[in-house]
């Protein structure tokens, strides 16, 4: 795994990812393949719930063989977005770590992640 040189790199593109109906099991939002030498600069993380009348929970992890929580069983009321990370909070995901997540109720949570593609 070669991480690129951030502060001289060749090209740095913005992109959004979008999980839409995030179920109760873990799934991936996003993932920086292992061998891609990239590195995505997270700029924020969002967690909406697009259910009108009921309240669930987000939890959000980065994954490199471990689950490590970003966010656990954070309260998202209906039709209301809870912010997970911003960009003054920004991190790197490196090659073969993942964002993951899981809500309380399955299909209750769209995820948007704003990020850059660092190469």
């Amino acid at each position: 795994m070669t991480a690129p040189n951030i502060r001289n790199p060749s090209s740095i593109i913005g992109k959004t990812a979008v999980s839409k109906n995030v179920p109760t099991g873990l799934t991936s939002v996003l993932a920086n393949g292992a061998g891609s030498g990239d590195v995505f600069k997270i700029n924020s993380i969002f967690a909406a719930n697009t259910n009108g009348s009921s309240f669930t929970t987000i939890s959000i992890s980065l994954y490199n063989g471990i689950d490590h929580y970003l966010a656990s069983t954070i309260n998202v009321p209906p039709d209301a977005t809870q912010i997970i990370s911003t960009k003054e909070t920004y991190f790197y995901l490196e090659e073969g770590w993942s964002i993951r997540a899981f809500a309380g109720n399955a299909n209750y949570i769209d995820v948007i992640v704003s990020y850059e593609n660092i190469s």
